[in-house]
């Protein structure tokens, strides 16, 4: 049998057919059964055949098994094919005609049940496609083990009406080892009368205790609805879906990217993909634009963007020194809505750019363009005579400017706030009598190192909103001036006089007594002394910032009692006081932690501990 099954049957035929002349055609290596032969697969498998398990005591209800007179090798292989299903063993093809004929052995034979026709159908075969046949019916649930099955019958049996019982192979175990398998059932055919199954052998007491005590611990699951696929119980749930930033409504999305700088959206937030670029173009990240200090932006540059987004409101180029006024013209020209300009240290820009500016941009709210060599007159004249808006201008270190420009920006634009100039000596006392006539909204007012003196500043007094005032380095300033200034101008709240040697122990002390709002006050290198400390400690109840470094006549006792009598003081500058102890420094830091004393000693404590927060940590390696 072993030789007429084996693949090697086919082989010798062949091998004796080609002996005689005759020419065959090939055939495949596979068993004449054209499947996998599970009798190929016992003959052929090198596993030692599993241990026979033994098999039910006998019963007179039952019919005899076809295996009981089995006892040769041959018919024990036989044997094993009983605990297959179905349909790895059903006959079909060669095989068919075989049994048909009568070539096979009986034993098989009688294994393999009585010959059939090719058209005819066993009543006790089952197509195995999924749902075919059968009504549609949610598995019921199978008991573990047989004692659970007597115990519970109506769970061990489908409720659903009408479905076909399908008819299960003998099987040697009584109850399916490794927890969760359905007992074995008797044969029993459909279509013979109604045969009773054959009722399962009785578990040994070992089983039945495990049954039980499984039976405990799943109680509930018998009341669990039955599930929709079969194989649902043995799925390992699904992880939830990990978050994504992307399901966030754009909107947020954009509030987010509002808060990172231009390089991190375009050099960073843009790379990320192509939805997050589209988010980085919109056109409200492009309304305002610091470009300062980068050398790549070029007049064709400028262009790009303003072509891209012609809603620009604000732009910085300051320290851009490929921008020309080419540049300059075609972003004004393509963005008529520019509110905001600034282009410090932009010295190969004239006034060209200034006229192109001021001409097509009439909305035009802040202009900051210090430290431009070229810029002159003419520049000015056409920004008060066509930007009524004007608001905020810086002019400082533009040193051919001069009154002629000046006073026509202060008749033309009566809405100006802020006007700061430094070191511009054509900048005379005609240039501030016209500001402080002209912009009665004058908040902020710096002439540090212009040629104005008590004459010009005087008329400042005018200025009932006057906020800051910053009169560095005035030669030509007298504290009857600054006293004068302080007692009319009542919202003043920060006054610089540093570099005015002039300023004395007196003019510190009316300050302090007739600046009611004044919270920061900066007398850097004046002459004063301990007088103006102590004045300032017993009479001012708001100044909050007082700087008094260079001036070589404050001492321990001036620092002390500006400390101890002070209710508002914050912060006391006292760099390069000489005659102040780095000692009584230190216990004044300790006295009144509330004040932030600056010496150059605390200034580097304060830099080494900001550094050690962010994570530095000093090279201890003695390599130079």
């Amino acid at each position: 049998m072993g030789h007429l099954l084996s693949k090697e049957a086919s082989s010798l035929s062949r091998d004796r057919r080609c002996r005689r002349g005759r020419k065959v055609p090939p055939r495949s290596r596979s068993c004449f059964l054209r499947g996998p032969c599970m009798l190929c697969f016992i003959v052929h498998s090198a596993s030692p055949p599993a241990p026979e398990q033994p098999l039910p005591a006998g019963d007179p209800l039952l019919p005899p098994p076809p295996y009981a007179a089995l006892a040769t090798a041959e018919q024990r292989a036989a044997r094993r094919l009983l605990r297959l299903p179905p349909a790895a063993w059903e006959p079909r093809g060669r095989c068919q005609r075989l049994l048909l004929s009568g070539l096979l052995p009986s034993p098989v034979r009688g294994l393999l049940g009585p010959a059939r026709l090719p058209g005819e159908v066993a009543s006790e075969m089952v197509c195995k496609r999924k749902g075919a046949g059968l009504p549609a019916c949610p598995p019921c649930k199978q008991p573990r083990c047989a004692a659970a099955a007597a115990a519970e019958p109506e769970a061990a049996a489908c409720q659903c009406p009408g479905e076909a019982q399908l008819c299960a192979l003998p099987a040697a175990d009584g109850c399916a080892a490794g927890g969760g398998g359905a007992p074995a059932r008797g044969a029993a055919g459909e279509s013979g009368g109604g045969v009773q199954p054959a009722s399962p052998p009785c578990p040994a007491p070992e089983e039945e205790e495990e049954g039980k005590k499984e039976k405990e611990r799943g109680g509930e699951a018998g009341c669990e609805e039955p599930l929709e696929q079969p194989g649902a119980c043995c799925r390992e749930p699904l992880p939830p879906p990990a978050p994504d930033i992307n399901q966030l409504p754009p909107s947020i999305l954009l509030k987010i990217f509002s808060n990172l700088s231009l390089n991190e959206r375009c050099l960073s937030a843009s790379l990320v993909c192509k939805y997050w670029r589209d988010l980085c173009l919109d056109f409200q990240f492009w309304k305002q634009l610091d470009l300062s200090s980068r050398q790549q932006v070029t007049d064709e540059l400028l262009e790009k963007i303003a072509s891209r987004s012609q809603n620009i409101t604000e732009i910085n180029i300051s320290d851009c020194r490929n921008v020309s006024d080419t540049g300059v013209c075609i972003l004004a020209i393509k963005c008529p809505g520019l509110l905001r300009y600034t282009a410090y240290r932009c010295k190969q820009l004239s006034d060209t750019s200034i006229i192109a500016v001021a001409s097509q941009c009439p909305l035009l709210q802040k202009v900051h363009v210090g430290n431009q060599d070229r810029l002159t007159d003419e520049g000015l004249k056409q920004l008060g005579s066509k930007c009524r808006e004007l608001k905020d201008i810086h002019f400082g270190q533009c040193y051919k400017i001069s009154d002629e420009g000046m006073i026509i920006i202060a008749k033309g634009c009566l809405k100006l706030q802020r006007i700061y100039m430094q070191e511009n000596k054509l900048v005379t006392d005609q240039s501030v009598k016209a500001f402080a006539e002209h912009c009665p909204e004058l908040q902020y007012v710096g002439f540090m190192g212009c040629s104005v003196t008590s004459k010009g500043v005087i008329h400042l007094t005018n200025l009932r909103n006057l906020s800051s005032l910053d009169l560095r380095h005035i030669t030509e300033l007298d504290n009857e001036t600054v006293m004068e200034i302080v007692k009319r101008c009542k919202n003043l709240n920060s006054l610089n006089l540093c570099l005015n040697w002039i300023i004395n122990d007196r003019c510190v002390e009316v300050i302090a007594k007739e600046g009611r709002n004044l919270k920061e006050l900066y007398l850097v290198s004046c002459k004063i002394t301990d007088y103006a400390l102590i004045a300032i400690g017993r009479y001012s109840m708001t100044i909050e910032t007082v700087d008094v470094g260079w001036c070589k006549e404050i001492t321990d006792h001036g620092a002390t009692q500006i400390a101890q009598s002070s209710k508002s003081l914050r912060y006391l500058g006292l760099m390069r006081c000489d005659q102040v102890n780095e000692t009584t420094v230190e216990q004044l830091v300790q006295q009144y932690p509330h004040i932030t004393f600056s010496t150059v000693l605390q200034d580097c404590k304060r830099t080494l501990e900001r550094a050690y927060q962010m994570g530095w940590t000093p090279n201890m390696s003695t390599a130079s």
